[in-house]
């Protein structure tokens, strides 16, 4: 996974680290919690604890408890969220729509021009700081101390759409098992330059990129980033761009982003990834007028995270939350069907 540290906060991605761990023939016959905690940095045995009692911690491909005892040549493997950053997290009155909310987790519709979590250049305003304040609030907040906003993924700034926090630490911990297991279903709308075959899949190891570290870049023969998949299928087609639903089966930095740039296909008004020129159509000055126009009217890359399905952590209930596409997004399709229709009669 990157650095969930990273000075960049615009970076959509899952926020979990995996181990595995094989023990020496020497290895003395010692609990599980104990094993882990010398062997793995910024954790704590309470958090080891509830890895296991959430399935987490598997022994030869099993799920173990925390009282088990590790042998020597034990093959172990541990799923645990990332450390919360240190970083004071100040509670601000940022209204925030709100999707579900119980005593274990809440999902949120987040609003473009949103900044997931305090980092450098983004210290207030974000999705956090708005969860803190709503969380300090609530009924059922205990000696006047919130939860801490648990985060499991993020998504860019620009980026709209369904996210889920947790509000325990065994939430976090059971969510991020299941981003890791890809359990959790998560589907996104993006708008996309050209007329794309479908169905199809993009794949190819994504990394920071060699030259601007602010981006990702795509490495086809695996030599540098990590693996990446995404699927995808057609919604609409409108000539010069096309409306397609991605299903992601990895969660890497900018993925989709990255990977529609890679097969020439770039999100509609991308910056960072070359979406914000003309690409395709026609050179006449009106239809040229006509796209910045709707570069106005959408000012980011056309994409929203429309679906979440997930297990609760508690009930083991599958949960599926929806998101309609954004009135920016909105207003800019149905400007390109009337271009397209026009163009046709």
């Amino acid at each position: 996974m990157e650095d969930p540290n990273s000075t960049d906060p615009e970076e959509d991605q899952e926020l979990f680290e995996h181990y595995n761990i094989v023990a020496d023939q020497g290895q003395e016959v010692v609990r599980i919690d104990k094993f882990l905690m010398d062997r793995i940095p910024n954790t704590s045995r309470t958090k080891i604890k509830d890895a296991a009692l959430s399935g987490n911690i598997h022994v030869s491909r099993m799920p173990v408890k925390p009282n088990y005892k590790v042998k020597p040549g034990d093959e172990i493997s541990i799923v645990l969220p990332y450390p919360q950053r240190e970083i004071e997290l100040i509670p601000q009155d940022i209204p925030i729509e709100i999707l579900y909310e119980d005593d274990t987790l809440v999902i949120v519709n987040k609003p473009t021009d949103m900044v997931v979590h305090p980092g450098y250049g983004n210290y207030s305003g974000t999705l956090v700081n708005a969860l803190v304040y709503h969380f300090e609030n609530l009924p059922e907040a205990k000696d006047g101390l919130p939860s801490r906003p648990g985060l499991v993924h993020r998504l860019d700034k620009n980026t709209t759409g369904v996210m889920v926090i947790a509000k325990t630490e065994k939430a976090l911990t059971h969510l991020s098992k299941q981003f890791y297991d890809r359990t959790i279903d998560r589907r996104y709308v993006a708008l996309v330059w050209g007329d794309l075959e479908e169905p199809g899949t993009i794949e190819g190891h994504i990394g920071r990129s060699l030259k601007n570290r602010k981006v990702m870049t795509v490495f086809p023969e695996g030599d540098y980033g990590k693996p990446a998949i995404t699927h995808y299928k057609v919604l609409e087609r409108l000539n010069y761009v096309t409306l397609v639903e991605c299903k992601l089966e990895t969660g890497r930095t900018h993925q989709i982003r990255a990977h529609f740039k890679h097969i020439g296909h770039p999100l509609f008004n991308d910056p960072e990834y070359g979406g914000n020129k003309i690409l395709k159509g026609t050179t006449f000055s009106k239809y040229k007028q006509f796209v910045m126009n709707n570069f106005n009217l959408l000012p980011r890359q056309a994409l929203h995270a429309r679906k979440l399905e997930l297990n609760h952590p508690k009930t083991k209930e599958r949960l599926n939350f929806e998101s309609k596409v954004p009135e920016d997004m909105e207003v800019v399709l149905d400007r390109w069907r009337k271009y397209i229709s026009t163009r046709q009669n």
